[in-house]
């Protein structure tokens, strides 16, 4: 009898549950059913139990691809719209062989300075953006640098002569002209400023010279500094694979604009490992709109002021909570730092908002800013921080240059020097603010190379003589002789050297 009646009440609970499982679908799936469920068959235990944590949830910006449209998403579009305005840039330069007689004293009694069979033809390979629809290009200053002949080639197939109409080494950029009345598809400059790390990017070039190529990739890392290239420390970093041929190619974000010209990569191998850099557009627009203006060569505002980075030490002795800003090193009694208030020992933090991270930062807001504009300055000056108000000028030339090659018998022949003043200073990159004598450039193989020499070096005396002007070197240089005592200021180090010549 109690095994009959175990039974059938089995066969109650059974129905009950079918009828609490269809009613559940009837009020809205499994969550109501399993609700009636700790309602039916012992609430008054499920009510000293904890509530269930809630479902996570996944995030809304991932998601897997809806429909076959999205599968088959495509960068062809953009690409097919941007890479008519990227170019190869192709320069070519003769070289004279000389005989290998030549800067030999004794040999050249008989044979002279000559050269010995016809000349040799280098030639380079890179990429170029064009930025105007007249026809002006934007590459890099080292793909077309000691070119004799430069020629474009268009993605059509089509090619030009082509004219460099300024150059700045500093910045490793040149902008060249098409030899021609025709229109082109310029690309526009989007605002670098706006880029954040991991934005997609795409980089078109000529790699290898194997024709234009389209890679992709994210910007990895902004505001580069100290990569070893040029002078410019102002990089975009990306991954997008940039090789040999590249430079001077366009980076591209995903609107199509011109966000960067792709100048160098981080390799062992010579090929790409994923680290390479670019010139903010904000720079090489900067660069573009002195071109289209006129000028041969590109003009940074000039501030009278020297800058160094803070380091931790100095950080900690200013009272700030990290290593930024550019301190201020020395300040031209002239210039207009001085004439602000800015002093030696204070520090700017940023410029017009723009923070400033350190002395390279500083130089690439104030080249893109340009001359003749006023801006603000936020400075900590002796615990405090502080706004100035300063006028960007351009720098003053308060003597001649005076360039003149050296010839004859001495360590200097076949270098250029030239008067300094703040306007070549800024040109050259050169610290400090005292006048001299700067040797500009120098010949190739030339005896001033041989003695080494090199260019921008400040002549600060002859054989124990001061140097003040060109004149003086020239005085030297014709005077001869065979020993010869030279202090030369190399980047702020002095370096003494004795020769016999």
């Amino acid at each position: 009898m109690t095994r009959l009646l175990r039974s059938l009440s089995a066969v109650f609970l059974l129905l009950a549950l079918a009828l609490t499982v269809a009613a559940a679908q009837e009020a809205g799936g499994l969550r109501g059913l399993l609700e009636d469920l700790r309602g039916g068959l012992g609430g008054a235990q499920d009510e000293a139990r904890p509530a269930p944590a809630p479902e996570p949830q996944a995030p809304t910006a991932r998601r897997v691809p809806l429909g076959e449209a999205e599968v088959q998403l495509s960068f062809a579009p953009l690409v097919q719209r941007t890479a008519p305005s990227v170019v190869n840039v192709y320069a070519a330069r003769r070289v004279r062989q000389r005989s290998p007689f030549a800067g030999d004293p004794f040999f050249e009694q008989f044979f002279g300075n000559q050269f010995s069979g016809p000349p040799r033809v280098q030639s380079s390979l890179g990429s170029g953006v064009i930025v105007d629809e007249a026809g002006l290009v934007v590459t890099n200053n080292h793909v077309i640098s000691g070119a004799d002949e430069i020629r474009v080639a268009l993605a059509d197939g089509r090619e030009f002569d082509s004219e460099v109409i300024l150059r700045d080494e500093r910045a490793d950029l040149a902008v060249l002209r098409l030899d021609t009345d025709e229109t082109f598809p310029a690309l526009p400059f989007g605002n670098s400023d706006e880029l954040l790390t991991g934005d997609l990017v795409l980089a078109i070039g000529n790699p290898f010279g194997v024709g234009q190529t389209i890679t992709s990739g994210i910007v990895s890392a902004l505001a580069r500094t100290r990569v070893g290239v040029a002078d410019f420390g102002f990089f975009i970093q990306t991954d997008a694979a940039i090789n040999p041929g590249n430079s001077g190619g366009a980076l591209i974000d995903m609107q199509g604009r011109l966000v960067g010209i792709n100048t160098a990569i981080f390799s062992r191998s010579g090929g790409s490992t994923g680290i390479g850099f670019a010139i903010p557009s904000n720079m090489v627009a900067a660069v573009v709109r002195q071109a289209q203006g006129g000028a041969d060569a590109f003009e940074r505002p000039w501030l009278g002021a020297s800058f160094q980075p803070v380091t931790p030490q100095i950080a900690e002795s200013l009272g700030l909570d990290r290593p930024r800003g550019a301190l201020v090193r020395d300040v031209d009694d002239e210039g207009p730092s001085a004439k602000a208030g800015l002093r030696a020992g204070d520090v700017v933090l940023a410029i017009d908002g723009a923070t400033v991270e350190h002395p390279d930062a500083l130089g690439y807001r104030l080249a893109t800013i340009g001359p003749d504009r006023t801006v603000v300055l936020n400075v900590l000056s002796r615990g405090r921080e502080r706004e100035v108000e300063i006028t960007l000028s351009r720098a003053p030339e308060r003597r001649p240059a005076q360039e003149t090659l050296i010839e004859g018998a001495s360590p200097f022949a076949g270098a250029v020097v030239a008067n300094l003043s703040p306007r070549l200073r800024q040109r050259m990159n050169l610290p400090g603010r005292n006048d001299g004598v700067v040797i500009t450039q120098i010949q190739r193989g030339a005896p001033a190379m041989r003695a080494g020499l090199r260019p921008g070096d400040i002549i600060e005396a002859i054989n124990g003589e001061r140097i003040e002007t060109v004149d003086d070197v020239v005085r030297f240089a014709d005077g001869g002789g065979r020993n010869w005592r030279l202090t030369i200021d190399r980047q702020g180090r002095t370096i003494n050297q004795f020769l016999r010549f």
